[in-house]
């Protein structure tokens, strides 16, 4: 397994989270907020800048209103 940061496992990440936060109808800024986090943290995590753990991806499923499941399959 590659240690790069930009696996195809991670960029199908970003997409996801792009696309989920889209379709829950939210900007950059209300999802950040909503999260408690700045709009360039959500702005980080979406470019692949910024790497996502579970305890967040947690959080931004229930916010994104989506399961975890659709961010790890």
């Amino acid at each position: 397994m590659s240690k790069a940061i930009y696996t195809n496992e991670h960029k199908n990440l970003i997409e996801k989270l792009k696309s989920a936060r889209l379709s829950a109808k939210l900007d950059q800024k209300t999802a950040a907020h909503r999260l408690n986090k700045s709009q360039s943290y959500i702005s980080k995590m979406e470019s692949g800048q910024r790497k996502v753990d579970l305890v967040q991806l947690k959080q931004i499923a229930q916010v994104y209103g989506k399961n975890i499941d659709y961010f790890i399959k």
